[in-house]
């Protein structure tokens, strides 16, 4: 089930003021915040060192000894099993990502070592100067730093494995260590049900006003409920329903309570119509978006590039995003179609950054892929225009090979045609002109065509620009169809 998260600054209305400069309500927090992190931090403890966990009787064992009814017992649960397997995850993560750092570092040693070994046995022929073949590392000097190259890949080598010794160390640290979960004070968490009235039984929320039962511990000096006006959640598209489960969490940001509540967000008007009836379709890159729209048919209609800087800071990237993807709602409203996207993870890849150049390094650490991803489905989703997500194998590549010459298309174009086509679930043939020298097996997918194809045109194709030129490559053409 999916739900959204509405968040706010907790309002002060003047006459709800006390003496100190603080509402009820406020107070009221304060207080139970206490209480509530230590029910949580025990709570969390007992998850820890115990295997198994009777929730039904921790309740009962929260009640007794904190004096606080069910309903928040359990928000105290909740709460705590959501850090406790929060920490375990992100143990696996980290190392996942450890392992992954090691498996690159070993490889890069493996392969700097191999380079030097055949270097040296190259030098040690007798005739050399003659040799056709030539040296994969070629002995050559600096006269600005004063030494050879041998001897920079020797102080890598000696860096790497300081490295890769560290990364082994933290893995079985990591592997042996006891998991440690923080539980932040200032902070109260009540879990909402359907069944109860404003889907709450212990914080209720009318639209405006809303109003706390409080624990029985704090009865004698908060009375039974607290209340207080705190308005509503004020946004361009609200997706907050009347009925449904609402839970509430406050949470002090700066020395000010916070209010946000949770729910299952309520459906909205569906814009985009099916995608058999044609779709848009994107190709992210990091210096723009290039879009394609094609009709039932998968023909081409409308193409075009939206550009976009990447690796700025967080508010910036996040305001050039924002308007990249309300251009695409735009069109996607003006078409009344869905828009495909690519599927990316460069999760494995950033693991390789310190084995790769730095240019390159820096260009996939500002691209914000994911954010973009993240935004467009919120943005989108909200006002009724779906987001499918495709493999983007050989995307580039199938658009540069057929389209890009065809309709006069730049690389990112050509690649959003192919991937909207995708999208609808339309097939990617080879032309026949090309597939002269490729094993053709009617059992193989024809990926695998595209595969040999890419592997033969990485000898070939130096740049993107060679797609314009001619239709058929020399190396690749069919003869008797050349001929003809």
């Amino acid at each position: 089930m999916v739900t959204l998260t509405y968040c706010k600054g907790l309002p002060t209305p003047a006459w709800e003021l006390n003496p100190l400069g603080k509402t009820r309500l406020e107070m009221f927090l304060s207080e139970y915040s206490a209480i509530f992190h230590v029910c949580g931090c025990e709570t969390a403890n007992h998850l820890l060192s115990s295997e198994k966990f009777n929730k039904s009787r921790w309740n009962r064992y929260l009640q007794q000894s904190y004096g606080i009814n069910k309903r928040h017992a359990n928000g105290v649960i909740v709460f705590a099993q959501g850090a406790v397997d929060a920490a375990r995850e992100n143990r696996k993560r980290h190392i996942k990502v450890l392992t992954a750092k090691t498996k690159s570092c070993a490889a890069w040693i493996k392969k700097a070592q191999r380079s030097l070994k055949n270097a040296r046995k190259f030098y040690r022929q007798k005739n050399w100067q003659a040799s056709k073949s030539g040296c994969v590392l070629p002995l050559a000097c600096s006269i600005e730093y004063r030494q050879s190259n041998w001897q920079n890949l020797r102080f890598q080598l000696h860096n790497k494995k300081r490295k890769l010794n560290h990364y082994q160390k933290q893995v079985e640290y990591l592997k042996a260590a006891p998991i440690r979960v923080t539980i932040p004070k200032g902070q109260v968490y009540v879990v909402g049900a359907k069944d109860e009235s404003f889907g709450n039984q212990a914080c209720q929320w009318d639209g405006q006003t809303i109003r706390w039962r409080v624990p029985y511990c704090l009865e004698e000096k908060f009375g039974k409920y607290v209340s207080s006006q705190i308005g509503d959640f004020q946004r361009n598209v609200n997706r907050l329903p009347e009925d449904g489960a609402k839970t509430w969490y406050f949470y002090r940001k700066d020395n000010k309570w916070c209010v946000a509540v949770q729910f299952t967000r309520a459906p909205v008007k569906q814009v985009s119509r099916s995608i058999h009836y044609g779709c848009i379709g994107i190709d992210l890159n990091p210096g723009s978006v290039g879009w394609s729209y094609v009709d039932r048919d998968g023909n081409l209609k409308h193409h075009g590039q939206i550009p976009i800087e990447m690796g700025q800071p967080r508010g910036k990237q996040d305001a050039a995003i924002r308007q990249v993807c309300f251009r695409l709602l735009d069109m996607a409203i003006a078409y009344q179609c869905p828009i495909v996207c690519e599927e990316l993870d460069f999760s494995g890849k950033k693991t390789q950054l310190r084995e790769n150049r730095r240019k390159y390094a820096r260009m996939l650490s500002g691209w914000a892929y994911s954010r973009f991803s993240k935004l467009l489905t919120a943005i989108l989703n909200n006002r009724g225009i779906e987001v499918k997500t495709v493999n983007p194998a050989y995307s580039s590549l199938i658009g540069g090979v057929k389209y890009a010459r065809m309709y006069g298309l730049a690389s990112d174009e050509a690649a959003a045609l192919v991937i909207a086509r995708r999208g609808m679930r339309l097939g990617e043939k080879l032309p026949g002109s090309i597939t002269a020298y490729l094993s053709v097996n009617d059992s193989k997918h024809v990926w695998s065509y595209w595969h040999q194809l890419n592997n033969r045109l990485k000898c070939s194709i130096h740049s993107r620009h060679t797609y314009y030129g001619i239709s058929n490559w020399e190396s690749l053409v069919n003869p008797q169809q050349g001929s003809s």
